[in-house]
């Protein structure tokens, strides 16, 4: 009652197809293969597809793609949230988990899954108490006798679970890092007959490859593949939308580039002008907003391009430029300009603002020790969520 039979799922067809992650599968395979402390835990930013390959190892179990070590195994799903429901009484709680593990305990080749694994530090504990779930755990994790995967994200991984070096050392740690361009194409291609014959389209390749492109570039605060699922899911979904007679049945790039700027909330021209071409007619493009600067303009786009073109190093800065002028020359209004001719944000800060020694900590964010360190400052936090910007302080 409190787990989800994976295996079952997956004949039934409710598991979508892993695709690529050769490496993590087979590390996965290989720590639940040991004898003791078989128990992986897949660490990784949120959307990069933990929780994918726990389910795409249900699916190749169900395939017969595993080992035959693994080929009777089946992998239960624990639900945290329903085995802590309705828990009132002391023991109500460890009585249930204690029942779940023996059931699991006895069944031939159970592996459990606990997705969002941080949660299980504290579940279950009355004040005061160190009695919860990851407690009554760790015995049996500890001898092997129950094979457990788990999945968590960085921040939570450093939140909770290192602080209990008891429980981590039962686990070997599994980092599972954001697919390269290609490979999340790869992985859009395979998915892409689920979603077309949900959402009754066709999705042409160029269009999978400039959602993922596209996603990697102007969507920030996600993640690679999931960030370029949700583009491909949300084209389907705007067809769907309109009238029998204006759908599309094939959908190409340009629809793909209008669902982003809509999601990315930046002119739909933008999106579909390369850099390339942007940066070709740059001194022209801003002569005809700002004049009477047309020697400024000339030195900046000249260093502009000449940084594009390579002849720097790629994890500094595009440029630093200095403008000086009197007052209302336009300083301000050609750094506002760049930003929109090459279609990125522009952070601004009035530096006058933070002219006291205490106010730098509203900038750049508290040093450690600090109130407020767990937070970031305005210029770190805007960086952060758009690291193609124009700063200007």
């Amino acid at each position: 009652a409190y787990c989800v039979n994976l295996n079952e799922k997956a004949k039934e067809g409710g598991i979508d197809p892993l695709i690529g992650r050769e490496s993590e599968v087979e590390r996965a395979m290989q720590i639940l293969c040991r004898r003791q402390k078989n128990n992986p835990l897949l660490v990784g930013d949120s959307g990069v597809g933990k929780t994918a390959i726990a389910e795409g190892l249900a699916r190749k179990i169900v395939d017969g793609e595993v080992p035959e070590v693994l080929a009777d195994a089946t992998i239960f799903s624990l639900d945290m949230g329903t085995l802590l429901a309705g828990t009132r009484y002391r023991g109500d709680f460890e009585e249930r988990i204690k029942a779940v593990m023996k059931e699991l305990e006895e069944y031939p080749g159970a592996i459990m899954f606990i997705d969002e694994i941080h949660t299980v530090i504290g579940a279950g504990a009355t004040s005061g108490g160190a009695m919860d779930a990851s407690n009554l755990l760790k015995p049996a994790l500890q001898t092997g006798a129950l094979k457990c995967i788990g999945s968590t994200t960085y921040k939570e991984f450093r939140q909770f679970f290192e602080k209990d070096r008891a429980l981590l050392r039962r686990f070997q740690k599994i980092d599972v890092n954001e697919p390269s361009v290609p490979d999340a194409v790869k992985i859009l291609t395979g998915l892409k007959p689920y979603f077309e014959e949900f959402h009754k389209v066709r999705y042409t390749n160029d269009a999978i490859k400039t959602a993922v492109e596209l996603a990697a570039k102007y969507i920030h605060d996600r993640k690679l593949p999931d960030k370029a699922i949700d583009v491909i899911d949300e084209v389907g979904a705007s067809q769907m939308l309109l009238p029998e007679t204006r759908r599309k049945k094939t959908v190409g790039v340009k629809e793909v580039e209008a669902v982003i700027a809509k999601m990315a909330r930046i002119p739909p021209k933008t999106v579909s002008k390369s850099d390339k071409v942007a940066l070709a007619d740059l001194d022209s493009d801003l002569k005809h907003v700002v004049f009477g600067q047309d020697q400024a303009i000339d030195a900046l786009a000249a260093s502009i391009k000449l940084a594009r073109a390579g002849l720097r190093e790629p994890d500094k800065p595009v440029g630093c430029y200095l403008f000086s002028g009197p007052t209302g020359v336009g300083k301000t209004e050609v750094a506002r300009q760049l930003s929109e001719i090459l279609g990125i944000e522009l952070l601004r800060f009035d530096m006058s603002e933070y002219m006291e020694r205490h106010t730098v900590s509203r900038l750049i964010g508290a040093p450690p020790g600090y109130v407020g360190f767990d937070q970031g400052g305005l210029l770190t936090d805007g960086v952060d969520q758009h690291p193609h910007s124009v700063v200007l302080l």
